[in-house]
């Protein structure tokens, strides 16, 4: 017979799995009497399990909810959804972003390392909205490969692809990769939410360089069905969460660089007005560029500077 505790444990994941569950059957699945499971499910109910008793024929047990979250027990793959779940969140929502990222540090510090492994390979870029609906176990097998660099194997929109994965992308509602197609001899972008990786994956490659050396401005341009880009472009460092960031940044990218630093990337008609778009998102900054943006945002410092030394 299994020790108590992880019998407990045995039998909170199978009250979890359905609804109601014959005493009997909860009996034979965990190999003890009925009595034991009766012990178990009071035992369960002092650690603060709302567990209903179900009259009948049969008789039964319930998992209801409670007024408070009790601890809850989940499957390998459960757990690495509902981590890369709140690492999306983070990076993404502006309304839950700090508490995602506190339940993402709480969640990812009791997984084990080989979960935890899968959890810290999604790196993802994130534009000005939400995700759509990709798998997690996809963004994972994605995010991987981009790291490993090594060539992936997909089928997407009833094709078969061989792709070398360099980037994931977050717009418009939707996640897509930017890879090189071995077969196209050329850049695609692909919606991850009709990737279906194959295994293994390919050989290890060599990043190439991507068309204009900036991910945001190549996958805005795609949208736009060609070359059209702001004609003033740059990127800063924010000391601010990606998730407080990203909802406003509309034609911009926002890549998460830890949880309370991110690299902005934005376009704007003129310097000075990217450097002034840039501000209103009242963070220190760092590592601005490129020279032309710099330049702008002493322009506005020494503009700001003179406005508040005059007296009223």
């Amino acid at each position: 017979m299994a020790t108590t505790s992880g019998r407990l444990l045995a039998l909170l994941s199978l009250l979890q799995t359905r609804r109601d569950w014959p005493g009997a059957l909860l009996a034979d699945r965990l190999g003890v009497t009925g009595r034991t499971v009766r012990r178990d499910v009071d035992r369960l109910r002092e650690l603060g399990y709302p567990i209903r008793a179900i009259k009948g024929p049969d008789g039964g047990y319930r998992l209801d909810a409670g007024a408070t979250l009790p601890p809850l027990l989940f499957d390998d793959e459960q757990a690495v959804a509902l981590a890369v779940a709140l690492r999306l969140a983070a990076a993404t929502g502006a309304d839950v972003a700090a508490d995602a990222a506190r339940a993402l540090a709480t969640v990812r510090q009791l997984l084990p390392t080989r979960l935890r492994h899968r959890v810290d390979a999604v790196q993802v870029t994130v534009g000005s909205t939400t995700h759509g609906p990709a798998d997690p176990d996809v963004l994972v097998a994605l995010t991987t490969a981009i790291r490993a660099r090594e060539e992936l194997r997909f089928d997407h929109a009833r094709t078969r692809r061989r792709v070398q994965p360099h980037h994931l992308v977050a717009r418009g509602g939707r996640w897509y990769l930017v890879a090189w197609d071995l077969d196209r001899d050329d850049w695609r972008v692909f919606r991850a939410d009709r990737i279906t990786p194959r295994v293994p994956t390919g050989p290890r490659f060599r990043p190439r360089e991507i068309p204009g050396g900036d991910v945001a401005a190549f996958v805005t341009a795609r949208f736009r069905g060609g070359d059209a880009d702001w004609p003033c472009r740059g990127t800063v460092v924010l000391h601010r969460p990606a998730g407080e960031v990203a909802p406003y940044v509309h034609d911009g990218v926002v890549e998460e660089l830890g949880p309370d630093r991110c690299r902005l990337t934005l376009g704007s008609w003129s310097w000075t007005g990217l450097a002034a778009s840039i501000a209103r998102f009242d963070a220190d900054l760092a590592a601005a560029g490129p020279p032309e943006l710099r330049a702008a945002c002493a322009t506005l410092a020494r503009r700001f500077a003179a406005a508040a030394e005059v007296s009223a």
